[in-house]
């Protein structure tokens, strides 16, 4: 994350001055995270427990629609893209921002392609957008979740913490040594499975998740994919002595809770930080099984859009889960915008202000475990 130049602003647009009186306490960092299926910014203000969201904007994109087969980002991909992208632009240049990070991930990085178009986006939309690494992208899901990791309220401590987070073009799997009484974290080992909610549509036919068959063969193709990561780190037996935290920070976990907890539309306070016990979160799978394509459309937390993604990422959790069955999800929505905003901050080196703690990274209000529903 280092060596990224300040955003310099959308070419031929003048950079507004902020609307509201400057303080100290009111520094601003952007982050914006460009992923396979979506294009997501956060604009945010540091306060005494991390930070508070100022502004946020995410747009389905799906930059990596037919990448699996062509190996390159597609022309309207890009265009879809470079609209939600200059949006951003317009958003950001009414802001004053101390920082600014830009990040591509898996769609950028397979893409024979994929530099030569985030040429085009700096040159269009005054955006530098790196890719990161699978390594990279563990690391910044990893700091997202590290008040989840230490909160106590999950338990006694643990000294492990495995996350994942199913993405569209890739699905990142970290393994955490945790020190709980110094309240840190560290990375022992990580997998970027090039295995996403898309790829993974696109590898097996559309619709074929809806297919009793073809869903058991993505869950076994996936599962296959993780036993060199498990016959290396060996995190099984950590698993067995109870050990181990276990955080899902992606759509699909955060729907699946979503469904558990009955939601009349998606709420992130709801969700975010919430416990699923994997019984609950295996009934939600077949509970989508069961309302199949126009049920999940319909779903008010799903939608159309979204609806084709739902039952692939539900293989991939449901694979990592046979791989290592934890009892329970600590459900986190937030990623790797909230970890490149908690970077910015501690480079700027800004000392604590005295306000309202972030409903983003504070503490998490107690909500009970979700309790399993359907049948």
């Amino acid at each position: 994350m280092d060596h990224i130049p300040p955003w310099a602003g959308r070419p031929g647009r003048p950079v507004f001055a902020s609307s509201y009186p400057r303080h100290h306490e009111d520094e601003l960092f952007a982050a914006l995270d460009l992923g396979t299926n979506n294009c997501r910014l956060m604009v945010a203000a540091q306060t005494s427990g991390g930070f508070r969201v100022v502004d946020s904007y995410s747009r389905m994109v799906k930059l990596g629609e037919g990448l699996h087969h062509t190996g390159r980002l597609a022309d309207t991909a890009m265009e879809r893209t470079l609209d939600a992208l200059r949006t951003c632009a317009d958003r950001v240049g009414r802001r004053q921002l101390k920082d600014i990070r830009a990040v591509a991930t898996e769609a950028c990085r397979r893409a024979e392609n994929g530099s030569t178009f985030l040429d085009r986006v700096k040159a269009e939309t005054g955006f530098d957008i790196r890719i990161i690494s699978g390594r990279e992208e563990a690391c910044l899901a990893v700091e997202s979740c590290a008040n989840l990791i230490h909160n106590p309220r999950f338990g006694p401590p643990r000294n492990r913490a495995l996350l994942f987070d199913i993405g569209g073009g890739s699905t990142e799997i970290a393994w955490v040594r945790v020190d709980p009484f110094r309240q840190v974290q560290e990375l022992i080992g990580y997998l970027s499975l090039p295995i996403g909610v898309i790829t993974l549509s696109e590898q097996f036919g559309p619709g074929s998740s809806h297919d009793p068959g073809c869903y058991k063969e993505m869950v076994a193709y996936i599962r296959q994919s993780l036993q060199h990561f498990e016959s290396v780190h060996r995190i099984g037996p950590e698993i067995r002595r109870r050990q181990t935290r276990f955080i899902g920070t992606s759509g699909t976990v955060t729907t699946l809770a979503s469904l558990v907890l009955n939601l009349p539309r998606y709420a992130r306070a709801a969700v975010d930080g919430s416990l699923l016990p994997s019984a609950s979160a295996r009934r939600a799978v077949r509970m989508l099984q069961r309302m199949g394509v126009h049920g999940i459309e319909k779903h008010p937390c799903i939608g159309p859009d979204r609806a084709s993604f739902v039952l692939p990422g539900c293989a991939i959790f449901e694979a990592i889960h046979d791989t290592w069955p934890i009892e329970d999800i600590i459900v986190a929505d937030r990623g790797l915008r909230d970890g490149m905003v908690l970077r910015m901050i501690r480079k700027a080196g800004l000392p604590p202000r005295r306000y309202q703690r972030s409903p983003m990274l504070g503490p998490i209000p107690f909500q009970h475990s979700i309790q399993a529903t359907g049948s």
